[in-house]
C-alpha cells in the first residue's frame, strides 16, 4: 500500500487516494476555490475496509489545508462526524459560517 496522494484538475477539483499496486482502494474527493477545501465524500473499497484508510486521507487532506492555508468545508459526513468528534484538533482548519 502507498502513501496517499492528491490528483487535481485545473478547475481545483480532484481527490486524495490511496493505492494498493495497481488498485485504487481508497479515495476523498475534494474541490479548491477561494481560500478552502471543500471535502464531499471519502469512500474505501470492501477488501481495505477496517485499515484506518479514511484516517490517514483525513490527515493528509488536514496536513495539506494547514500547510496551503486553506479552510476546510466539510460536507463528507466522515469528515464532518471527525471535525465534530476532535473540534480542538481541527479548529485551525474548520471552516464553520456564521449564520
Amino acid at each position: 500500500m502507498e502513501d496517499p496522494r492528491l490528483k487535481l484538475n485545473e478547475n481545483g477539483r480532484g481527490a486524495f487516494y490511496i493505492l494498493d499496486g495497481n488498485d485504487q482502494i481508497a479515495e476523498m474527493d475534494i474541490g479548491i476555490s477561494a481560500g478552502k477545501l471543500t471535502a464531499y465524500h471519502t469512500e474505501v473499497t470492501a477488501k481495505a475496509e477496517g485499515k484506518g484508510l479514511a484516517k490517514i486521507l483525513l490527515n493528509s487532506m488536514v496536513a495539506y489545508a494547514r500547510k496551503n492555508g486553506l479552510k476546510v468545508i466539510a460536507l463528507c459526513p466522515f469528515v464532518l462526524a471527525q471535525f465534530r468528534r476532535h473540534p480542538l484538533e481541527y479548529d485551525d482548519v474548520w471552516y464553520k459560517p456564521v449564520i
